[in-house]
C-alpha cells in the first residue's frame, strides 16, 4: 500500500511539474511537441476537419484554458476574437506570439489584367508555417517560452529544439532537391491561398482560385482556365476546410489532378515534400 502512495505521489507530481500549453492549430501542437517532448502538456483548440477562420472552442476546450500556463498565438482568424476571452477566463495564462520575428506577407486574391498577377491585400496571411524558414522562428520562439516557464528544464527544451531544427533544414533541403528542375517563377493553383510562404521560399507563384474570398463568376472562370492551360498548371491544391467543388469542374476541364492537402496537416515535412512532389509533377 505503502508503495502505491509513493507512486502515486510520485506520477502526481510529474504531472503537475508539466507546462500546460495551448496552441491554436495542429501544426503548433507538433512543434510544441518536438521541442516539449513530454514535459509538456499540449491542447489543441482549432480540432481537425475545422477551419480556424470559423472556429468556436467547446465548452470541453474552455477547461484547457481554465488550467493553461501558456497559450501560443500564431495569428490565425479566429484568435482575433477568442484570445482576449481566454485571457478573461485565465488571466495568470500567458500569451506569446509565435510570429515574433517572421516577415509577414500580404494576402493574396487573383485577377487578371492581361497576362499579369496581382495581389490584393486582403490583411496578412496567417500561414507563416508553410515556410521551414518560418518554422525555425517558430522552434526558437517555443524554445525561449519553454525555457523561461519552465528553466530547470531548459537543457532538456535546447537538445530537442535544436534536434528538431536539423529536421526542418533538412526538409528545406530535400524540397529544393525536389524543385531543382523546377524554373523560377512557375505557377500552381490553389483554391485557398495558403501556400504563399512556401512559395516565396522557393521563387514559386501560387495562383489562387478564389477571387477576393469568392468563387470565381463564369468570366473569370474562363480567363483562369486560359491562365492554366498557358501555364501548363499540373494540378490544383484544395483544402479539406473548403468545398472543392469549383476546384473539381476547372480540373475536368484542364485534365489534371485535384489533391487535398491541408496546411493544417499535423505532419507538417511530409505534408510540404508532397506539394512539392506536386508541383514538380511528380505526382
Amino acid at each position: 500500500m505503502k508503495k502505491i502512495i509513493i507512486l502515486l505521489l510520485l506520477t502526481s507530481s510529474y504531472i503537475f511539474s508539466n507546462i500546460n500549453v495551448v496552441v491554436s492549430i495542429l501544426p503548433e501542437k507538433t512543434f510544441v511537441k518536438a521541442v516539449g517532448g513530454d514535459k509538456v502538456h499540449v491542447a489543441l483548440m482549432v480540432l481537425p476537419g475545422n477551419s480556424p477562420h470559423t472556429y468556436e472552442p467547446k465548452p470541453s476546450q474552455m477547461k484547457e484554458i481554465a488550467k493553461a500556463d501558456l497559450y501560443f498565438a500564431i495569428g490565425v482568424e479566429f484568435e482575433k476574437v477568442w484570445l482576449p476571452k481566454f485571457s478573461s477566463l485565465n488571466p495568470r495564462m500567458h500569451i506569446v506570439d509565435l510570429t515574433q520575428g517572421i516577415a509577414k506577407r500580404a494576402m493574396q486574391s487573383h485577377e487578371e489584367h492581361g497576362s499579369e498577377v496581382h495581389s490584393h491585400t486582403e490583411g496578412l496571411d496567417p500561414h507563416v508555417w508553410t515556410s521551414p524558414a518560418n518554422v525555425r522562428i517558430i522552434a526558437k520562439n517555443i524554445y525561449t517560452a519553454l525555457s523561461k516557464a519552465d528553466p530547470e528544464n531548459r537543457d532538456f527544451y535546447r537538445k530537442n529544439f535544436e534536434a528538431f531544427t536539423g529536421r526542418i533544414d533538412a526538409t528545406d533541403q530535400k524540397i529544393r532537391n525536389i524543385l531543382s528542375h523546377t524554373p523560377k517563377g512557375a505557377k500552381f493553383m490553389v483554391f485557398h491561398p495558403s501556400w504563399g510562404y512556401f512559395a516565396h521560399a522557393y521563387g514559386l507563384v501560387q495562383l489562387p482560385i478564389e477571387i477576393e474570398g469568392k468563387s470565381p463568376k463564369p468570366r473569370e472562370l474562363v480567363e483562369l482556365l486560359n491562365k492554366a492551360k498557358k501555364e501548363k498548371i499540373k494540378a490544383i491544391f484544395t483544402q479539406p476546410e473548403f468545398s472543392d467543388a469549383m476546384a473539381k469542374v476547372m480540373a475536368k476541364e484542364l485534365h489534371i489532378k485535384v489533391i487535398k492537402i491541408s496546411p493544417l496537416n499535423e505532419h507538417w515535412s511530409a505534408n510540404l515534400l508532397k506539394i512539392a512532389h506536386a508541383i514538380a509533377g511528380n505526382e
